[in-house]
């Protein structure tokens, strides 16, 4: 057995407000989820964890994050849906959160702030978290039918989500706002993980590159599996080509919302998002910059709005 290995108590790189920061409290997360005990054990450096590449494990490592963090009593996915590390998905929110305050000289708060959440998947997450912590509501929208469904049923099964948070099919197999938001709807940002790999193929390899470096040997179909739908991990083009789609079609929504944003996670992905958010003559683009551990990551936010409009939006709606 290895020597017990000193960690920081803070993870310094997530939001100073993530609920996250700390190393996970099994002794605490084992109380508010019992299940979870079972997948728990201590590792060669005599700490206590579980298994990552045991898709059970991580299930039920989320599912007592949410109910110890978020109060979710109900969370459950259909089988090889995305099952999504939590404290990266905190940190949009938080980060959001911010971003909304430098409109307002502090986070605005409530059901009346409302984001729209493009892609919400089977598991719901930025819903769950940022109508926790800030009381914000929720348009939610997926293109598979199964994540709509599935989404729904955690929004009616956690009562303090059912009248927060609308889960909307998008019929639209390209569409991001179209059908969705209605002519006269009114959001306050958008949020967005758009599948990032532009082919199966590409997403398949990619997920073997990363389990195989991280466990040195060849990971089993199942656990391939586990990484997610393809439409939640794949589109023709890529991540590059679906921000870009999304930014033209946010030119039509330009006076419903104050924020548009998605998350970029390939750097070299910047650049060409700049060119087109310059084409679409957005007025005011900024990069948030996020970090988990050894990963970087960021998202992109950019308006149509004028710094008077955004003014009157403020003052009309916060």
């Amino acid at each position: 057995m290895q020597h017990k290995k000193e960690h920081p108590k803070i993870k310094s790189q997530l939001h100073p407000r993530s609920q996250h920061r700390e190393r996970y409290n099994f002794e605490e997360l084992i109380k508010s989820y019992p299940e979870l005990e079972a997948f728990v054990a201590p590792n060669k450096f005599d700490d206590n964890s579980i298994d990552f590449f045991n898709p059970d494990a991580v299930m039920a490592l989320n599912k007592a994050l949410l109910k110890h963090h978020y109060g979710i009593v109900y969370w459950e996915i259909p089988e090889h849906y995305l099952c999504p590390p939590i404290p990266g998905r905190a940190d949009y929110i938080h980060n959001m959160a911010d971003l909304l305050k430098e409109n307002y000289g502090k986070i605005p708060t409530g059901n009346h702030i409302k984001g729209l959440d493009v892609g919400v998947g089977a598991n719901c997450i930025y819903p769950i978290i940022g109508n926790h912590e800030y009381g914000w509501s929720f348009v939610a929208s997926d293109t598979d039918k199964t994540a709509v469904t599935s989404a729904r049923t955690i929004v009616e099964q956690n009562p303090q989500l059912r009248n927060m948070v609308d889960i909307k099919h998008q019929k639209q197999i390209n569409g991001f706002f179209k059908g969705i938001l209605k002519p006269d709807e009114i959001i306050d940002f958008t949020v967005c993980n758009p599948p990032f790999h532009s082919s199966l193929e590409d997403a398949q390899k990619a997920s073997l590159r990363k389990l195989k470096n991280l466990k040195g040997k060849r990971p089993s179909k199942a656990l391939l599996n586990f990484g997610g739908q393809q439409s939640e991990l794949w589109t023709k083009g890529g991540e590059a080509r679906f921000v870009k789609d999304m930014i033209y079609e946010s030119k039509h929504f330009s006076k419903q919302c104050l924020w548009f944003s998605s998350l970029i996670s390939k750097e070299i992905n910047l650049k060409p998002t700049y060119k087109v958010l310059q084409k679409v003559k957005a007025v005011d683009v900024k990069t948030i910059e996020m970090g988990q551990g050894q990963k970087k990551s960021r998202f992109i936010a950019w308006t149509f709005l004028s710094e008077f409009e955004q003014k009157e939006w403020v003052a009309s709606r916060w």
